[in-house]
């Protein structure tokens, strides 16, 4: 699994002209699935998320937590995030999990986010064409990857 996380003022996901999710104050993530990613990193990458320190304190340090701030969630399913570009002009996603069962799999993490935090938990649309505006707090991007993690 792979979690690409941006703290954001405002961020917001659009499909067919309808909004699907949006949030103010918060984190946007976007998560990629790999092949055997399942429920068994789930709670590793969502304590990651609820406590993980990039929240400015009244002296102006990141020393708050999104659980600290009562902050939303805004996920955005994301294969790209397998891209492997080492080779040519074209990336291969190969490393990504199929459509099939990454489906599946987003929406059981999802799931497992909305029962473990309190506060918003929103979502695009897995496989369709979205679009995503994205007001970037700072900005601070931070990348996750959970092999690289030792999760599961």
């Amino acid at each position: 699994m792979r979690l690409l996380i941006q703290r954001v003022s405002r961020a917001s996901v659009t499909v067919d002209d309808a909004v699907t999710g949006s949030i103010s104050h918060g984190l946007l993530v976007f998560v990629g699935l790999g092949h055997g990613d399942g429920p068994q990193l789930f709670p590793a990458a969502a304590d990651k998320l609820a406590n993980l320190r990039i929240f400015n304190d009244d002296e102006g340090r990141m020393n708050r937590s999104l659980e600290d701030i009562g902050g939303a969630l805004l996920l955005v399913s994301q294969f790209t995030l397998y891209a492997d570009a080492r080779k040519g002009r074209r990336p291969s996603y190969t490393d990504a999990m199929p459509p099939a069962g990454a489906e599946g799999t987003f929406a059981a993490f999802l799931d497992f986010l909305r029962q473990r935090h309190p506060g918003r938990v929103e979502t695009g649309r897995f496989g369709a064409h979205m679009r995503v505006e994205i007001l970037n707090d700072g900005p601070v991007t931070i990348w996750l990857d959970s092999r690289e993690m030792g999760w599961g």
